[in-house]
This record gives C-alpha cells, structure tokens and sequence, in this order.
C-alpha cells in the first residue's frame, strides 16, 4: 500500500516513493532517504545578525518524525548538511535534542556526511558514514559527475520554477538523469533529492551545475509526486 501522499516510481530496478514533504521511502529496504536537514541554519544566521524565526530544527524534526510514521521506516538515511555547520549541534535545544535522540534509538539511523557537516558529532546516536551502498546503490552527499553507478545524492537543493496562471512559482523536487534508453535496468538512473530542511532555499532544477552533475545521461527530468502519481518535467535532452 503506498502511503498517503508518496507517489511510486521505478529507479534503478528498485520501486521507490516520493513525498509531497521531499522525503524518499524504499518499501524493500523499509527506509526513509532525506537530504540536507540543515539543522540550527537559523541560530547560525542569528549569531551574524541576521534574526530569522528559531524554530527551523523542531519543524524540520517533527515533519521527519511523521514520514516516518506514516511510511513505517525502521531505517532512516540523511544524504549529508545534516546540520548547518559543525557546530550546530551544540546550538540544538533540549527539546530537538530530545526529539533527535528519540529517533535515532528507535530507528537504525545513518548520517551521511556533507560539506556543511564533515565533522558531525556522535553524541545523537546512529552510525556516521562518508557514503553509502545499499541494493547496489550508492548514497552519497553531493552526486559525482562520470559516475555510472545508480546513485543517490543532494547537495544542490533542487527546486523546478514554472508560471502557473501567470503567478510565478518555485516547488521542491527531485531531478533525475535517466540511462541513454530509459531503462531503469540498465543500472544508470542517477536521481538528486530535495532538501528536506525547513529554512533551504533552492537552485534551479535545470541548472548548469544540476545537469553537469548527473552527466553521463541521456535525459533529465524534474520529478515531483502529485495526487498520487509523478509528475515529470523535462530538463535536458542529450542531441540526437
């Protein structure tokens, strides 16, 4: 039974769930992917004078926690910039310290490091990795141009702008590089998540630097789960 508001799709020979909340759910491994948290960005913006609302991290958390709920995750997988630097563990209040603990003992949880976060602490449970391969998939923070593995990644914080009845609008989504014929078995399928954090701005789905990433492709689309099903937008084609 798919989860409400999680929409399937086939990537890499594996069935995978996208949500409406930018959280990927893989019903064979019971795991719950998320990208780029960025934990504590608003108390690191307010130590340089810039006052934003202190409430990212708790937001962030609980929408996390209900993902969970509502997928029956036993696995949780953070695909790096868990935290907005490495000291924002430390700014973490009692009650999101609390929340994360929670989730972590109650989860097989696995931190993936990223740019923002290479020395992430230990304190909160789990295991902390660099990069990781499950079901002949590597996940790792940012995706590796050249790479022909399926691979899973974030980084880039993927957001597809169109005009909808002339009002300009800007929604998370996953942007994926397909193999040169479209199978998903052919082993190629390359997909960057959407940041998952609360307070994460985005890039441009079609971004030079979002297609250079996912090359060698033969196309790349902007994916994003809508009434139960994906929606796909085309971004970049290779020549015929």
């Amino acid at each position: 039974m798919v989860p409400a508001m999680f929409a399937p799709f086939a990537f890499a020979g594996h069935e995978m769930l996208l949500g409406q909340g930018r959280a990927l759910y893989w019903p064979a491994e019971r795991a719950l992917l998320v990208a780029d948290l960025h934990l504590e960005k608003a108390s690191w913006f307010a130590q340089r004078g810039s006052m934003l609302p202190p409430y990212d991290s708790r937001d962030t958390l609980e929408r996390l926690a209900d993902a969970v709920r509502i997928t029956g995750a036993r696995r949780v997988i953070t695909l790096g910039d868990n935290f907005h630097d490495d000291a924002g563990a430390l700014r973490l209040d009692a009650h999101c310290t609390g929340m994360l603990e929670a989730l972590t003992r109650a989860l097989d949880w696995v931190w993936i490091t990223g740019n923002h976060d290479e020395a992430l602490p230990r304190g909160f449970g789990g295991t902390i990795v660099p990069e990781l391969e499950v079901g002949g998939i590597t996940l790792r923070h940012q995706a590796y141009p050249g790479e022909t593995r399926p691979e899973l990644s974030g980084h880039y914080h993927p957001k597809l702008r169109m005009n909808v009845r002339n009002r300009h609008i800007a929604r998370p989504c996953a942007v994926m590089g397909r193999s040169a014929d479209g199978s998903a078995r052919s082993g190629a399928d390359r997909m960057i998540l959407p940041a998952f954090g609360t307070l994460t701005g985005g890039m441009d789905a079609g971004a030079p630097e979002i297609c250079a990433a996912l090359q060698p492709a033969f196309r790349i689309e902007a994916l994003m789960p809508a009434r139960g099903q994906i929606a796909r937008f085309p971004l970049w084609q290779a020549a015929a």
